[in-house]
C-alpha cells in the first residue's frame, strides 16, 4: 500500500487549495430577484396607470391595479428564487467521509479534507471522494452513469490514457461522485472541488442563464404595443382637448380614462391563471412543473433533446439474446460463473449489473445461483481482470465455467466456434454488449468448448417507441444525446423510430457527449430558431437542461442535480409523459390566446367608445370606475372560464406554432378591431339616443349596461374561431355558463342597488330598458357565429 501523505504536508495543501467542495459564486439577492420581476412594458403599463389613477384620486383603481402588479411579482420571484438552487444540489453527490492512506495507515476523514495527493483507498459500494489516478486496481469498476451517461460499469486498470480521451474513455482515473461497483483499487487524487469533472459541471450550470420563455417574449412583445398605443391615443385625445379649450382636469381625466380602457388590467392575473391550470393537469400525466412558464414552453417545442440511458430506455441491463444450441445450459453455465446476488423477487440484485441481468435471465428458467452454489460448490475461481477480460470458476462437478469477452474467449475453444464470431460481429454492430459462454475439463482455461453467447442491453421502454412516432406527428423532432456509445445509440435510435431509414445519424444521434458537447447542441438547435426542451437523469445533463428553453429531469431514476435544474420532472420517468405533456402545453397556449382576444377584444371596444364620444364632442358614455369594473370583473370572470378550456382534440396534429409567431397574429388583431368596432357601435348607438331623449345619467346606464352583456355573451364564440358554440360542447366548460348567468344577474342588480348607483354613477333600469340591453348585447355574439358559419359556408370544398 502506498503511504500517502503525511498529516502535516496534508494540511498544508489544505490550506493552499481550500475545501474540497464544490462551491457556487454568488447568485442575485432575492431583491434583486423580485426587482426583476417588476420589469417589461406590460408592467410599466399597469404601473403606469395605478400612479395616475392614485394622483387623480380614483383609489379603487389604483388599488387593484396595485395588487396585481404585487401578486405576480411574488408568483415570479417564487419560482426563480427555487431555481438558484440548482447548483446546491451537486453537494449532495459528494462523499461525507473518505478513507486515505496518511502516516502509512490507513484512516477515514471527511471529504472535505481531501487534498490533491492523498490516496484514496476504494472498495465495492464507495462513493468516490476527488478526481483519482489508479495506482492499483483489482476487477475495479466505476459506475458512471450520472457522470458520462455510460449504462455500463467501466471497467478500470492503471495503463494510461491520453490525456485528451473523452471523459468515458479514461480508464485509468476515477471521478468525484461516482460509485464503485466491484472489486477495489488506490488511487492518487488529482483534483479537488471545483477543479474536479464535478466541480466545472458546477461552473458550467453557473455560466448558464436564464432567458425569457416564448409565451413571455410574446406577452412582452403585446405589452409594447400596447403600451405605443396607449401613449399615442391618450397624447391625440389630450391635444385635441387642449385645443377645444377644454379644462386641464377635464382632458386628464378624459386622458386616464382613455387609458383604462385601453389597459387590460386582468391579462396578467389571467396568464398565471391558465399556467396554474396547465401545472395542474400536467401533474395528472405524471408531470410536475417547477416553473409556470414551462407549462406553454414545452407545448411550443419543435425539438426533444433526449438522454438515453433512463430516459429512453429503463436504465436496467437485461439479456435480450442467446445464441446457442441449448439455451438453457448457456444459461445455467453463466450463472455458475457470476458472482452477483439475485433478489428474492427476481427482479433485480446487488453486485455487477451483466452478472445480474444473467441470474434474472436464468431465474426465469428456473436456475437459480443458490440452488448451483448448493448442488455444486465452487472450488477455485480466477477473477475476472481488465487484461483478461473473462473469469473462470471452477466447482465441484469437474467443471470449468469460463466467461468473457468473446474475441479473447475464442481463441481457448476448441469446439462450438461455428458463426461465433460472425454472430458476436452483428450483435455488437446492433449495440449489444456480448459475452461469451465455455466450460472445460482442466483447471487451466483452455481446450473449452463455447456454449453460446449472450447478448445485453439496456432495452428501450416500451412506451418509448409510441412516444417518439407521437412527437413525430405533432412535428416535434426528437434528438438522442447520450454519453454511451454510438453503435449502442444509434441502435436504440433505430430501434425507437428516432432514426428513421435515409437519415444521416449525425443529425438525431449524438454519442459520447460531454457536458460541455450537450450545451453546443441544445446552443446549436436554437441558434436555427427551435425550441428546444431537453431530457436527462444525470449530473452531466443538468447544465444542458438549464440551457434549453425547457428542462425535463427525471423524478425516480434521475439525480438531485438534474432535477433542481430542470422546469420540469417525470414523476413516472416517462418519455410518453412529454408527449402527453406537449399535448397539454399547446392546449394552454390556445386558451391564452383566445382569451387574450377576448379581453382586448373588449377593451377595444370601450376604447373607440370613449375615443369617439371625445372626438365628437360627446359626454363620455363611460366613468372610469365603470370601465374598471367590466376589465376586472366582468371581462375577468369569463376569461377565468376561458383558459379552463380543456385542448382541442386535433391539437397534436398540427404542427408547432412557428417560432417567431407573435400570439396575437394579423388574424387575431383584426378580430379585435373589427369586433372592437362592432360593440362600439351598438353601444354608441344605444347612448347617443339615450342621452338626446332622456339625459346624461340614463345614456349611461343603458350603454354600461349594453357594452357588459355584449361582453359577457361574447364568451360563448371566444372559445374557438372556427367551430360553432354547440360544436364545442357547452357542457365541457359548465364554469362559463355559470360565470355568465352570474355576471348578468349581478349586472341587473348594479342598477338597483342604492350604494352600487352611487359607485357607479348609474339609475335604475326598467323591465323595457333591461330587454333592450339584453337584445344589444346578443348582437356581437350572433354576428360573429354568422360568421364562422359563412366562413365555413364559403370554404367548403365542392362535391
Amino acid at each position: 500500500m502506498n503511504r500517502g501523505l503525511t498529516s502535516d504536508e496534508a494540511r498544508a495543501r489544505l490550506a493552499v487549495t481550500g475545501p474540497n467542495e464544490i462551491r457556487r459564486t454568488s447568485g442575485p439577492s432575492r431583491l434583486a430577484i423580485f426587482v426583476r420581476q417588476l420589469r417589461g412594458a406590460m408592467v410599466y403599463l399597469l404601473v403606469g396607470a395605478c400612479v395616475v389613477s392614485a394622483f387623480l384620486g380614483e383609489a379603487v383603481d389604483a388599488i387593484a391595479i396595485g395588487v396585481i402588479l404585487v401578486l405576480n411579482a411574488v408568483v415570479g420571484f417564487l419560482q426563480e428564487y427555487r431555481a438558484e438552487r440548482a447548483v446546491d444540489a451537486l453537494r449532495a453527490m459528494t462523499a461525507p467521509h473518505a478513507r486515505v492512506a496518511r502516516d502509512g495507515q490507513v484512516t477515514t476523514i471527511a471529504a472535505r479534507d481531501v487534498v490533491p495527493g492523498d490516496v484514496l483507498i476504494l472498495e465495492a459500494g464507495d462513493l468516490v471522494a476527488a478526481d483519482a489516478r489508479l495506482l492499483a486496481a483489482h476487477a475495479l469498476a466505476t459506475n458512471e452513469a450520472a457522470l458520462t451517461g455510460e449504462s455500463l460499469p467501466v471497467d478500470k486498470d492503471t495503463t494510461p490514457v491520453a490525456a485528451d480521451a473523452p471523459l468515458a474513455e479514461r480508464r485509468s482515473a476515477v471521478f468525484m461522485g461516482t460509485s464503485v461497483a466491484a472489486g477495489s483499487g488506490e488511487a492518487e487524487v488529482v483534483a479537488t472541488g471545483a477543479a474536479t469533472e464535478l466541480g466545472k459541471i458546477a461552473g458550467l450550470l453557473d455560466r448558464v442563464e436564464d432567458e425569457q420563455t416564448p409565451l413571455q417574449r410574446r406577452l412582452e412583445r403585446v405589452g409594447r404595443t400596447l403600451l405605443f398605443l396607449c401613449l399615442g391615443i391618450v397624447t391625440v385625445v389630450a391635444a385635441l382637448g387642449l385645443a377645444r379649450g377644454g379644462r386641464w382636469i377635464d382632458v386628464v381625466m378624459t386622458a386616464v380614462s382613455l387609458a383604462v380602457a385601453a389597459v387590460p388590467e386582468g391579462l396578467a392575473a389571467i396568464v398565471t391563471i391558465a399556467l396554474a391550470i396547465g401545472v395542474q393537469r400536467m401533474a395528472r400525466r405524471n408531470v410536475l412543473v417547477r416553473k409556470l412558464p414551462a407549462v406553454e414552453t414545452l407545448g411550443a417545442a419543435t425539438v426533444i433533446c433526449t438522454d438515453k440511458t433512463g430516459t429512453l430506455t429503463t436504465g436496467v441491463m437485461v439479456v435480450r439474446e442467446l445464441r446457442g444450441g441449448d439455451p438453457q445450459a448457456l444459461l445455467d453455465a453463466a450463472a455458475a460463473c457470476c458472482n452477483a446476488d439475485l433478489a428474492p423477487d427476481g427482479r433485480g440484485g446487488s453486485g455487477d449489473a451483466t452478472d445480474v441481468a444473467i441470474l434474472v435471465a436464468a431465474a426465469k428458467r428456473g436456475i437459480r445461483r443458490d440452488d448451483v452454489e448448493r448442488q455444486r460448490p465452487r472450488v477455485g475461481e480466477t477473477p475476472f481482470d481488465s487484461v483478461r477480460k473473462r473469469m473462470s470458476v471452477k466447482r465441484a462437478d469437474g467443471v470449468l465455467y469460463v466467461k468473457g469477452a468473446v474475441d479473447l474467449l475464442l481463441p481457448l475453444c476448441v469446439a462450438g466456434t461455428d458463426d461465433a464470431a460472425a454472430a458476436n460481429l452483428e450483435l455488437a454492430t446492433r449495440g449489444i454488449r456480448v459475452i461469451g459462454v465455455a466450460v472445460g475439463h482442466g483447471d487451466e482455461e483452455r481446450d473449452l468448448t463455447l456454449l453460446g453467447l449472450i447478448g445485453l442491453a439496456d432495452p428501450p421502454r416500451p412506451e418509448a417507441a409510441q412516444a417518439v412516432r407521437e412527437a413525430h406527428e405533432a412535428g416535434v423532432r426528437p434528438v438522442m444525446i447520450t454519453g454511451d456509445h454510438a453503435a449502442t445509440a444509434e441502435a436504440i435510435a433505430r430501434e425507437l423510430g428516432i432514426l428513421r431509414p435515409g437519415e444521416d445519424p449525425r443529425d438525431v444521434v449524438h454519442a459520447r457527449a460531454t457536458p460541455e458537447d450537450k450545451i453546443a447542441i441544445v446552443r446549436d438547435w436554437k441558434s436555427r430558431g427551435a425550441i428546444v426542451a431537453m431530457t436527462g437523469d444525470g449530473v452531466n445533463d443538468a447544465p444542458a437542461l438549464r440551457e434549453a428553453h425547457i428542462g425535463v429531469a427525471m423524478g425516480k431514476g434521475g439525480t438531485e442535480v438534474a432535477r433542481e435544474a430542470s422546469a420540469m420532472i417525470l414523476t413516472d420517468d416517462n418519455f410518453a409523459s412529454i408527449v402527453a405533456a406537449i399535448r397539454e402545453g399547446r392546449g394552454v397556449f390556445d386558451n391564452i390566446r383566445k382569451t387574450l382576444v377576448y379581453l382586448l377584444a373588449g377593451n377595444a371596444s370601450e376604447l373607440f367608445v370613449m375615443l369617439a364620444a371625445s372626438l365628437l364632442g360627446m359626454p363620455l358614455p363611460l366613468t372610469p370606475v365603470q370601465i374598471l369594473w367590466i376589465n376586472l370583473v366582468t371581462d375577468g370572470l369569463p376569461a377565468l372560464a376561458l383558459v379552463m378550456d380543456p385542448a382541442d382534440p386535433d391539437v397534436l396534429k398540427r404542427p408547432p406554432r412557428p417560432v417567431h409567431e407573435a400570439i396575437l397574429t394579423g388574424r387575431q388583431w383584426r378580430a379585435v378591431i373589427l369586433t372592437g368596432l362592432l360593440e362600439s357601435m351598438v353601444v354608441l348607438s344605444v347612448f347617443r339616443w339615450a342621452h338626446d331623449a332622456e339625459g346624461l345619467a340614463s345614456a349611461r346606464t343603458l350603454a354600461f349596461s349594453t357594452l357588459v352583456f355584449a361582453e359577457v355573451l361574447r364568451s360563448f364564440a371566444a372559445r374557438s374561431d372556427t367551430r360553432l358554440f354547440w360544436e364545442v360542447g357547452p357542457l365541457t366548460n359548465l364554469r362559463l355558463i355559470g360565470i355568465v348567468v352570474i355576471s348578468l344577474a349581478v349586472q341587473l342588480a348594479l342598477s338597483h342597488l342604492p350604494q352600487a348607483q352611487i359607485i357607479f354613477d348609474l339609475r335604475e333600469l326598467s323591465a323595457r330598458d333591461t330587454m333592450l340591453c339584453l337584445a344589444l348585447g346578443l348582437i356581437p355574439v350572433s354576428t360573429l357565429e354568422l360568421f364562422k358559419l359563412g366562413r365555413r359556408l364559403i370554404h367548403r370544398p365542392a362535391r
